[in-house]
Order: C-alpha cells, then sequence, then structure tokens
C-alpha cells in the first residue's frame, strides 16, 4: 500500500536530504546542477511553445497561462525524479541547518555551486533554442512572445520582481515538500504538478526558469521581425539587455526565492514541528 508521509516526516526527509545535498563533491553538484538549469529551461521553452498565440490576446490570455502551467510543472518532476540540483528547491536545505546536521558554510557552498551552473544550463538551452530555429513558429510569434516575456521581466519594479519571488519559491519549495511525502512515482508527481500550474498560471518569477526565459528573450531580440511583432514598448525593450537581466530581475528574484522558500516553507515548518 502507497505510504504518504505525515508533515512531521516530510520535515525527516528533507533534513537527511539536505544532508546528502551539502556533502556533494563539486563535480557531482555541477553537473546535475546544469542539468536542472537545463530541466528548467526545456519546461519554459515548452510552456512558452504551447502558449504563445494564447499569450498574446488579452481575451485568451489567462488560458494562456493556464495552459503554459500546465506544461511548466514538467521541469521540476524531471529536476526530482530524473536526478538534479535546483538552487530554489535547496532553500529547503536550511532544515538541516537549523536541526544542526549540516554547517551553514556547506549549505551556502551548495547554494553557489548549484545557482552558477543552473545559469549555465539555462544559458545552453536559451542559445539551443535560438539556434534551432523554432523561434520562427506560428509566423515568427514565438520568437516575438519570447522578447514580449522578456521585456515584461526585465520592465519589473524591485519591489514588485521582489514579491514576485516570495510567492513563487513558497510554491515551488511546497511542491519539493510534498514530493518528499510520497513513495510512487505517481504521487510525486502530482504532489510536483498542482504547486507549479499555480505559480505559473499566477505569473510568479522564478529565478532558475528567468535563466532562460530572459536570455531567450535578448537572443531573439536581435532578430528585427521578432521584435516588431512583438508588441514590447520601447522602454522594455530597452531594459532587455544583460544589465537588465541581473541587475533589474535576477537579483530582486533570487532575493524573494530565497524569503519564500527558506522562511515560509523551511524555517516555518522546522519551528511547527522541531522548535516548537
Amino acid at each position: 500500500m502507497a505510504n504518504v508521509k505525515t508533515p512531521a516526516e516530510i520535515l525527516d526527509t528533507a533534513i537527511d536530504v539536505g544532508v546528502a545535498k551539502g556533502n556533494s563533491s563539486f563535480a557531482k553538484l555541477a553537473i546535475l546542477a546544469v542539468f536542472g538549469g537545463a530541466f528548467i529551461g526545456l519546461a519554459a521553452e515548452g510552456s512558452n511553445m504551447a502558449a504563445f498565440n494564447l499569450l498574446s490576446d488579452p481575451s485568451t490570455y489567462g488560458l494562456g497561462r493556464l495552459v503554459a502551467g500546465a506544461i511548466f510543472g514538467v521541469g521540476l518532476m524531471l529536476v526530482c525524479l530524473a536526478g538534479a540540483e535546483l538552487f530554489t528547491g535547496n532553500c529547503l536545505m536550511i532544515t538541516t541547518c537549523l536541526e544542526k546536521k549540516l554547517s551553514w558554510g556547506k549549505m551556502f557552498r551548495n547554494w553557489g555551486i548549484v545557482y552558477v551552473f543552473n545559469l549555465a544550463g539555462g544559458l545552453l538551452i536559451a542559445f539551443f533554442m535560438f539556434k534551432s530555429g523554432l523561434f520562427c513558429a506560428g509566423g515568427n510569434m514565438l520568437g516575438a512572445m519570447t522578447v514580449k516575456i522578456a521585456a515584461g521581466k526585465t520592465s519589473l519594479a524591485f519591489g514588485s520582481a521582489f514579491i514576485l519571488g516570495i510567492l513563487c519559491n513558497w510554491l515551488v519549495c511546497l511542491a519539493v515538500w510534498l514530493n518528499f511525502g510520497a513513495d510512487t512515482m505517481f504521487g510525486k508527481m502530482m504532489g510536483i504538478w498542482f504547486p507549479l500550474w499555480l505559480f505559473v498560471t499566477s505569473g510568479f518569477e522564478h529565478s532558475i526558469a528567468n535563466m532562460y526565459y530572459i536570455p531567450a528573450g535578448i537572443l531573439a531580440k536581435s532578430n528585427e521581425i521578432f521584435v516588431n511583432l512583438s508588441g514590447a514598448t520601447p522602454d522594455a525593450l530597452a531594459s532587455l539587455t544583460w544589465g537588465g537581466f541581473f541587475l533589474n530581475n535576477l537579483l530582486p528574484v533570487t532575493l524573494g526565492n530565497l524569503v519564500g522558500g527558506g522562511i515560509f516553507v523551511a524555517m516555518a515548518y522546522w519551528f511547527v514541528y522541531k522548535k516548537a
């Protein structure tokens, strides 16, 4: 009979997983983090491909978000079930440090390595997509929507990006949390899928997904046809640069992701089931 863990048992699993992650070698973390960034990048490009025509029309925009969200969860399924390292999910390692089973230094080492190589994986998928010619799909509208989405992300105010990052990783870490609670492949997939569907449909901001979305938009911006069809404003297009990527989006979203996963999931559940 399938077993479903209680929240307290899930916390124990998260703590044990954190020990293994914190003691992993550099090579293992680097390779699995490239996979993690690539898996999330593949989910991002797939969700764009599925929904770009719906997203371009205000009357079907909500439906487009729904479709994109239904596809995107595959990325975290691959991370959790095929095996990969993801910075945002690794915010749950805070439980291991609070339980004094891992040093804070080892956690920060893991975060640093995984973050950098997640970026490498996202950039790899963005480059492959650009060179594949698939951005020309739908009469060049996939490329146009890729530009528009990226420009919208780099145009966010710092505070908005930070809050959207909190909300996103609250759900992403809950998806990983539910995955820990199931002992069947199907149960883990369902635990991951629904929170991810909610986060993408809502339009929240995920730092690792943006390591695909924004570089893909920057590359697509080099095609004048995509830019003209995108409908992005001149100000939004001006913000779509590598500097805009790192400062306007990645910085505030990453900080928000740390708060969402680290405080609202890891610290909160540790306090409830261990400290309290």
